[in-house]
């Protein structure tokens, strides 16, 4: 299945306090021409009215009162803004450790990450934890922009040294299949954002939105094995299609064909993909990223929650599972809790079994803990209830990850990365 569709790309940012995020998101909003005239006045009027002699672009992203009050980013903004060939959507993140969940969470559907870095400062203990969360959701590619270069005379120097202490940091990863690409910028002047820079003949690589608009679809997708999760049983009962039973949903990982042996899960029900329909076309394929409805030669029961895969390409059926938990809950998650875990539209009774520890964000290891706090990450067993069929996080961000939830008040308490 081909499609000709535009490009979506979702970013997540991070920085630290005054690295400019918010600045250099605003630019880009202006550059591309995607502030709204009332927008782009309340920032001129701001502007003038603190007396600077520039637009203050952080106006555009800080929505809260009191981030507008402090300069700070608290809560996790989703922005929309879009070029000729690409729509994106921007989930902008603060950076502070009180708010490592909220990176978290902004990160999770990202397959893009800005981190900014102030010029002055260089790589500091948050821009770390900026590159560790990222690396633990296996975001594929990474731009480091280095920021307020205007603040720095345009020092090459400056910017290579940082990027060499960077780069420092990568080699303590253990995700080896991302791409990390350095740009020094000034977002409040507009250099290397959306073109290039005269003030840095020096740098020879793309500006940001160069970058970000050269990435093929291609790319971005999560590649692995097919796993392609029902949402939705059509039975239109039409006098056209009075027999008609497909399957909706989206497919990632890898791509499914007419003929495929399948297996629908968790019944382990066998059968053959007979059509797979977009609308009123047919195709041979579908491929990662397609939202597709799916016919199978045989009357198998196929329900809302079920997943159809290649019957050569297994998931793993547990009723036990490691995974690494970032707690999102004032409630402390603690040895022998009993939670509902959530895997995709699915839910089964998890007890913890063990913590085996919390981890650094700074990849400096991992330390004994009874329990994990609000913002922790560390790694937990579980037993489950039955068993979910699953795929380590690092094979497929869709059928690798879950949340928890509160037995009593059914807030959610965890995100885990299965291992």
């Amino acid at each position: 299945m081909s499609t000709e569709n535009r490009k979506l790309i979702n970013i997540a940012t991070a920085g630290s306090v005054d690295d400019g995020k918010s600045t250099l998101i605003g630019r880009l909003l202006y550059d591309t021409r995607s502030l709204t005239t009332d927008k782009l006045e309340a920032i001129e009027r701001n502007s003038k009215q603190k007396g600077y002699d520039y637009l203050d672009f952080s106006l555009a992203t800080d929505g809260l009162v009191a981030e507008r009050e402090q300069g700070i980013t608290i809560d996790v903004a989703h922005i929309y803004f879009n070029t000729d060939k690409t729509n994106y959507i921007i989930a902008d993140t603060p950076g502070h450790v009180e708010y490592t969940r909220n990176m978290v969470t902004g990160a999770s559907t990202s397959q893009v990450a800005i981190i900014l870095i102030d010029a002055r400062k260089g790589v500091i203990e948050q821009t770390y934890r900026h590159f560790f969360i990222n690396n633990l959701l296996r975001v594929g590619h990474v731009i480091v922009a280095i920021n307020k270069m205007d603040l720095v005379e345009f020092d090459q120097q400056v910017f290579e040294d940082i990027k060499k202490d960077f780069e420092a940091l990568i080699e303590k990863s253990d995700y080896t299949e991302d791409q990390v690409t350095f740009i020094p910028v000034s977002a409040l002047h507009g250099d290397n954002i959306a073109s290039g820079s005269e003030t840095m003949s020096w740098y020879q690589g793309p500006s940001l939105l160069e970058y970000l608009e050269d990435l093929e679809i291609d790319e971005l997708e999560d590649h692995g094995t097919a796993r392609f999760s029902v949402q939705y049983v059509v039975r239109p009962k039409t006098d056209t299609h009075h027999d008609f039973r497909g399957f909706a949903g989206k497919l990632y990982g890898g791509s499914l064909s007419v003929g495929d042996d399948v297996t629908v899960l968790p019944s382990f029900t066998e059968s053959k993909i007979k059509t797979i329909e977009f609308f009123d076309q047919q195709f041979d394929e579908a491929v990662a990223g397609s939202s597709v409805t799916i016919t199978l030669e045989d009357e198998v029961n196929v329900s809302r929650g079920d997943m159809l895969v290649k019957s050569s390409e297994l998931p793993k059926s547990e009723k036990q599972l490691s995974a690494t938990i970032c707690q999102v809950n004032s409630k402390p998650l603690r040895i022998g809790a009993k939670y509902i875990l959530q895997h995709g539209v699915n839910q089964v009774l998890a007890k913890v079994d063990s913590i085996e520890g919390l981890v650094h964000t700074d990849f400096s290891g991992e330390e004994a803990a009874e329990q994990l706090k609000l913002n922790d990450i560390g790694k937990v067993n579980f037993r489950l209830s039955k068993p979910i069929h699953f795929d380590p996080y690092m094979d497929s961000k869709s059928n690798g990850s879950f949340i928890l939830i509160d037995e009593a008040s059914y807030d959610t308490t965890s995100v885990g990365f299965i291992q």
